[in-house]
């Protein structure tokens, strides 16, 4: 009989899109979960029907657009006893419109949510994974991270520092056996075309699945520790919408 752990995987914006999507394949691999997300109806259904499935599955309803309750939250999710393997940093948001007429506090909301939530849950979680000797953070970027589209500066700026992050990270955790991956996507047909902050016309019937992005993130995690995946790009096959 194997003496290692039971696999668990932490899982942030879990309610709705690549994450809902994501927590179903992990679970389906075996993993238990952590799941974090704004919406607790939508959250606790899909715990509902993950428990089902026979996994452990744990919940904190978290907006990571409030920086004062990410430390807490994490701190309280941890303490239930089960420890992430794997971290996917999913949750984001988007936001189209020119710069030099964005208002400041949508900035800084945005920059919140792409990137410096991610510094929190990355802080909140490093000490659990040190001191069970390594893991594996999933940082979920953008194309938009290499390239400049107009009215989309704002997002292109935090997915870029986002992917500048996780290089850092990398390097600095790596004497703990931490790995860091980046999955750096094209377009993907999420609710997040649906935001009141977007406004675009793309024909989301040539996006990425949400479902074929769960996919590659459990690969990137059945990866074994001896090895890292450190980026991986998935695009639509139509290219850039």
């Amino acid at each position: 009989m194997s003496d290692s752990p039971q696999p668990a995987v932490l899982i942030s914006g879990a309610s709705r899109g690549i994450g809902a999507a994501a927590a179903r394949h992990f679970a389906a691999a075996g993993y238990d979960l952590l799941l974090l997300a704004r919406s607790a109806p939508e959250l606790e259904a899909l715990a509902t029907e993950l428990r089902a499935l026979g996994r452990r599955v744990e919940t904190r309803c978290l907006d990571l657009a409030d920086p004062a309750a990410i430390a807490p939250a994490l701190a309280e999710l941890l303490q239930r006893g089960l420890s992430p393997t794997v971290v996917i940093n999913n949750a984001g948001a988007a936001y189209t419109g020119p710069l030099a007429e964005m208002p400041l506090e949508r900035w800084q909301w945005l920059l919140q949510l792409n990137l410096t939530s991610v510094v929190q849950v990355c802080q909140a979680v490093l000490p659990q994974l040190r001191r069970q000797g390594g893991g594996l953070i999933i940082n979920v970027s953008s194309h938009a991270a290499r390239n400049a589209f107009p009215d989309w500066g704002a997002y292109c700026v935090s997915k870029a520092a986002l992917a500048s992050f996780s290089r850092c990270l990398a390097e600095e955790e790596r004497s703990h056996g931490i790995r860091v991956s980046t999955l750096t996507l094209g377009a993907v047909n999420t609710p997040l075309w649906d935001s009141a902050t977007v406004h675009s016309s793309f024909d989301r019937r040539a996006m990425l699945s949400a479902d074929r992005v769960a996919e590659t993130l459990l690969s990137l995690a059945l990866q074994p520790s001896s090895q890292v995946v450190e980026d991986v790009t998935l695009m639509p096959a139509a290219g850039v919408l």
